[in-house]
């Protein structure tokens, strides 16, 4: 190993995923990051100070940027909040706090930026928002590099970015990774948020890219919104945690004015997209929005209501730690006799879980697919 290989591997040993979950087969470093960070290795020297980082999951690009390539200034987004407070803790650790700034996916995000990495989305649609923005907004020279894995590496995102710049190409793939690399923005409009009208609910929905299921109501929420009416008659306080596009917040504070309200979610694609929602269904200031991890701003104790559709995907990965950790943060912010109202995958075993971690629990609904539960908190 040379020296260069040796201070790049004692540099990323020591970030950490902390406060996102921990568990022996999830890294706070991928191969991702390092062939991202090596295939623009060139572009970093030239321009150092017109970075952007988009998605970095714990730090590993904006650091890698700055301590191995000697970016400054780095513009970073990264849709969930614990990735952010991951990045700040591994920038504390490793002595570059200050080195970087946490922006919004806006034009000011990539004004005049030269270089830009991003972990591949999930979805098609927040890849091209993610390639609006950086078509519409950075510097004409602008090159962007989005890497991922193979496995989720699709023909389509390379159409969805050649609809944005005018030269897509692949690199080659190194332990089982790739980076498309566009570059020569086309003029673009940015198309995001976007609306649809389900007029069978009464509601429109309006999503970011990034948000889950789009402007479309998913067959879990839908299953919770039909036992909806049946929780807590009595609640004056009510929390739809993980709000997503916040079709749960619209559904508890039309048909209960008398109930206050929040929707939460550590993601800024959800929560731009929940609020945007409330807008459209004419609930602007009916219900407060807050981007938030696990309910961590919520007094303990102080809710009547929560209800949830957990993510079973941690990243691209089925794991059950984040849906369990919505479960522990439902049962600290419940009130004692307070209820919580879920939806998961059937074949999921949290029906045990969250006797454990709340409270008394009894299946509302079942079918092959979806389980709706009540627990009521201790």
């Amino acid at each position: 190993m040379d020296g260069v290989t040796a201070a790049r591997s004692a540099f990323f040993d020591q970030l950490r995923r902390e406060p996102d979950v921990e568990a022996p087969d999830l890294v706070a470093v991928d191969a991702t990051d390092r062939l991202l960070l090596d295939e623009a290795a060139g572009a970093l020297a030239v321009d150092p100070d017109r970075v952007v980082v988009v998605d970095d999951s714990h730090g590993a690009l904006t650091l890698g940027a700055v301590v191995l390539h000697g970016a400054v200034d780095v513009r970073v987004h990264q849709d969930l909040l614990v990735g952010e407070l991951a990045l700040a803790a591994n920038a504390e650790r490793t002595g570059q706090t200050g080195s970087y700034r946490s922006l919004p996916l806006t034009p000011e995000l990539v004004r005049g930026a030269r270089v830009v990495l991003a972990k591949a989305p999930k979805s098609l649609d927040a890849l091209r928002e993610l390639a609006e923005v950086v078509a519409a907004g950075a510097d004409p020279a602008v090159t962007l590099y989005v890497g991922g894995r193979l496995k989720h590496m699709t023909r389509a995102m390379n159409d969805v970015l050649g609809d944005c710049f005018t030269d897509v190409s692949a690199t080659l793939a190194r332990q089982k990774s790739r980076v498309l690399v566009a570059r020569g923005p086309r003029p673009v409009t940015p198309s995001f948020p976007r609306c649809r009208e389900h007029a069978d609910l009464g509601v429109t929905l309006c999503a970011h890219g990034a948000a889950f299921a789009g402007a479309k109501v998913d067959r879990g929420t839908r299953a919770l919104l039909a036992a909806l009416p049946q929780a807590a008659p009595d609640a004056t306080s009510a929390v739809d945690l993980g709000c997503g596009t916040g079709l749960l917040a619209v559904a508890l504070a039309t048909a209960r004015p008398e109930v206050t309200v929040l929707a939460t979610d550590q993601s800024a694609a959800a929560v731009a997209s929940a609020e945007a929602t409330l807008a459209a269904n004419g609930l602007t200031g009916r219900v407060q929005v807050r981007r938030d991890d696990a309910a961590a701003s919520i007094p303990d104790g102080s809710m009547d209501l929560v209800v949830c559709n957990p993510p079973f995907h941690l990243g691209v990965a089925v794991h059950t730690g984040v849906a369990e950790r919505l479960f522990a943060a439902a049962a600290r912010v419940l009130r004692p006799g307070g209820e919580f109202w879920c939806v998961y995958n059937s074949h999921l075993p949290h029906r045990d879980t969250l006797r454990r971690l709340v409270g008394p629990t009894r299946q509302v609904s079942r079918d092959p697919v979806f389980t709706v539960a009540v627990s009521t908190r201790r």
